[in-house]
């Protein structure tokens, strides 16, 4: 039986994708975060009890709309985000920036 080593994400990311900075990197690095706003967004409003429907109504859009961000077929404005996070949720966004 031949021994197996084992990779770390972060070298696999740098076999698969290259190092960090490059373009290929870059984009499925912006891509994770998409994914990630996506997920997020599923979780708060199921942890609210809502469907899609009803956050969709709350804050002025689509029910298809907020799948396709859920999804990550879609890209999302800043605008947007903001009214599903203070319409929808209730809440207010905050952001940092990481250079």
């Amino acid at each position: 039986m031949k021994n197996k080593t084992l990779t770390s994400f972060s070298s696999h990311l740098d076999q698969q994708y290259g190092k960090k900075g490059s373009k290929k990197r870059d984009e499925y690095e912006n891509g994770f975060e998409a994914f990630k706003l996506g997920v997020l967004l599923q979780e708060m409003r199921k942890e609210k009890g809502m469907t899609q429907a009803e956050l969709a109504s709350k804050c002025g859009t689509t029910k298809n709309y907020i799948s396709r961000i859920e999804n990550d077929v879609s890209d999302i404005r800043l605008s947007t985000l903001m009214r599903i996070i203070q319409q929808g949720f209730g809440g207010n966004l905050k952001m940092w920036v990481e250079m």
